[in-house]
């Protein structure tokens, strides 16, 4: 019988937890298995690496419904734990380019859970 590692811990930053219930139904379902997939240490084939974070540590979902693209934004640069940086929907008609806010925003979040992640080792977190 294989060994199953056990899965990640997901913490949701900010508002990021209350925008994606916000999502319609089948984004919800789309996206939650992905970060599942995460949870497992695996990469779904709709997670792709954000541009401007150097690498694959942050990865976005974007997922369309009825014209409209949601992107959930995640970061896996830990070993026990998968935190949802950001989820939005996108609003700019200038392409598929995310918009500097939201990059900036992006940015000030993964700092916090940068701190985070490392309070939750020194008590004791397994990591």
């Amino acid at each position: 019988m294989q060994d199953v590692e056990p899965l990640k811990l997901v913490s949701w930053i900010a508002s990021s937890k209350k925008d994606y219930r916000d999502f319609p139904d089948s984004v919800q379902d789309a996206m939650g298995y992905a970060l599942f997939r995460a949870q497992q240490g695996a990469k779904h084939n709709d997670a792709k690496p954000l541009k401007g974070f150097g690498g694959a540590g942050v990865l976005e979902i974007v997922t369309d419904h009825d014209g409209d693209t949601f992107r959930a934004v995640y970061t896996v640069k830990f070993a026990n734990a998968i935190y949802v940086l950001h989820a939005f929907q996108k609003k700019s008609k200038s392409g598929i380019k995310t918009p500097a806010a939201d990059l900036e925003l992006i940015r000030k979040r993964l700092k916090v859970a940068e701190a985070d992640y490392k309070q939750w080792l020194a008590q004791g977190g397994t990591g």
